[in-house]
């Protein structure tokens, strides 16, 4: 036997008794991890991630997830591309995920498209972020999948007359646009239609002409964070409670700052996909898990969407065996279905978008004085209607 041939020898065997390497699979996640929105999205979303994999392990056996963070603290078109684009020439990455603005996320949509990477969108919530990619896959909701039913929800409240108040961007149309075309149809007014710049810190003079129309309830959806904070607080100061000018609102009294505004919130009603007040098994497991990985976080609809983002590319993975097989992978969630902390949820095979459930909430205390999102009402297997034909 040559001496080469012993070595050769002495590999096989080698390889033979030392453990399989683990295939790596990267996933680049693009979200604002520092500045004045990282309290209500960044953290959350690597909470929510952390938490999932915490909970489940690795996707399958010789098989490793590796998540590489990219900061992007707001609305940056370009600097979103940018991001994307160096995770995936120069970090390697398998899939992309992330992206709390729509902006944001209709820029990297080339990307993704181009290069074919497979990506989970946790938040940016126009209907239109979805269709501009065949890779785009969202766990989060829509404006319009939430919108419908609150307008539905109002009109059975017996209220005739509205006016909305949105941020003027994309998913803030979204919402006013759904909002007004289901309440009309079901025989509502909409008497003022109002549009804020997303930079707006002062929402006082809105509320005082809002006040002047003496509308049955204004319909408000702003992103939550700062804006919300302070909307809230301006909708109190104002009186327009007192003036008998009902809340209908969708994610401003979130978790995350919901106990900072107080008892400003108290008994504004919203409708949205999660409560961390939620009576499930799942979401007790969720919740106990958050609690014991970050003590102090508040579980709320960013976490969750990513929890079940980070599901979602586990399904994605473990269909695929951690290779890289982009078409694969889509093919695998369209249509899938699964138990979220939130309610069932599902896929949707054609838009690859999220159908789920749809909560009216009331702002109440709960048995230790907090303050709780309590779901009473269900509008049960919700799509995107602004992806309807």
């Amino acid at each position: 036997m040559s001496f080469g041939t012993v070595l050769r020898a002495g590999a096989v065997a080698l390889a033979m008794t030392a453990p399989a390497m683990a295939e790596t699979v990267k996933v680049g996640v693009i979200g604002p991890f520092s500045g004045p929105f990282s309290g209500s999205f960044g953290e959350p979303f690597r909470q929510g991630v952390e938490t999932y994999v915490a909970m489940n392990g690795q996707p399958a056996d010789g098989i490793e997830v590796e998540f590489i963070w990219r900061d992007l603290q707001k609305p940056d078109p370009g600097q979103a591309r940018a991001l994307a684009q160096e995770l995936v020439a120069k970090d390697g990455v398998q899939y992309l995920a992330g992206f709390v603005f729509t902006p944001n996320a209709i820029a990297a949509a080339g990307i993704s498209q181009q290069a074919k990477i497979p990506t989970v969108i946790f938040n940016a919530s126009a209907s239109a972020v979805v269709s501009q990619s065949e890779y785009y896959v969202r766990t989060s909701n829509t404006l319009a999948q939430v919108s419908v039913p609150t307008a539905q929800d109002a009109l059975d409240k017996g209220y005739k007359t509205v006016v909305t108040a949105v941020s003027d961007y994309a998913p803030g149309v979204d919402a006013e646009t759904n909002f007004a075309k289901a309440f009309t149809e079901g025989g509502g007014e909409v008497l003022e239609s109002i549009r804020m710049p997303l930079s707006t810190t002062d929402f006082g003079p809105y509320l005082q002409s809002i006040q002047l129309k003496k509308p049955d309830a204004l319909f408000v959806f702003l992103p939550y964070g700062p804006p919300t904070y302070s909307f809230v607080n301006a909708y109190r100061d104002n009186g327009l409670d007192k003036a008998g000018i009902a809340f209908v609102g969708t994610s401003e009294t979130q978790e995350v700052d919901l106990q900072s505004l107080g008892d400003a919130a108290l008994g504004l009603e919203t409708g949205y996909f999660y409560s961390a007040a939620h009576e499930s098994p799942e979401n007790d497991a969720f919740k106990a898990k958050l609690k014991e990985l970050y003590p102090n976080a508040e579980p709320n609809p960013a976490t969750v969407a990513a929890f079940d983002g980070t599901h979602a590319l586990y399904e994605m993975i473990r269909a695929t065996g951690g290779k890289t097989d982009p078409d694969a992978a889509i093919a695998a969630i369209k249509g899938k279905s699964w138990e979220s902390p939130r309610g069932p949820i599902t896929i949707d095979a054609d838009t690859r978008d999220i159908v789920q459930n749809v909560y009216i909430r009331k702002v109440e205390k709960d048995a230790d004085g907090r303050l709780v999102n309590r779901e009473y009402k269900t509008y049960e297997a919700q799509p995107d209607f602004g992806a309807q034909k």
